[in-house]
């Protein structure tokens, strides 16, 4: 896991399944509420959603884990990509 600033990391995690059009995104948003997370969720073309969290490993752990319990059932396949910590970021969003 890549660790910036503060022991901050960084994940990148792309889902497939049936992933769009059953609100993916929105619970990743109220997930994130209950986590001290940041970064963005977001459907891409291909019919994946990506999701980059950022926090402390255990914040960003524990968001991953609940959001894998809650949306589980849509989820065919993940793959995970640690990516560097940007530390500019304030919320955890949905991106267009």
């Amino acid at each position: 896991m890549t660790t910036g600033d503060a022991g901050r990391v960084r994940v990148r995690v792309v889902y497939s399944g049936r992933v769009q059009g059953v609100g993916f995104r929105a619970s990743a948003v109220e997930l994130s509420r209950r986590s001290a997370v940041v970064g963005f969720v977001r459907n891409l073309p291909d019919g994946t959603v990506e999701l980059e969290a950022e926090g402390t490993e255990r914040h960003v752990e524990d968001f991953l884990a609940a959001v894998q319990r809650q949306m589980g059932g849509f989820i065919g396949r993940s793959t995970r990509t640690d990516v560097t910590p940007l530390g500019e970021e304030r919320r955890f969003e949905v991106k267009y």
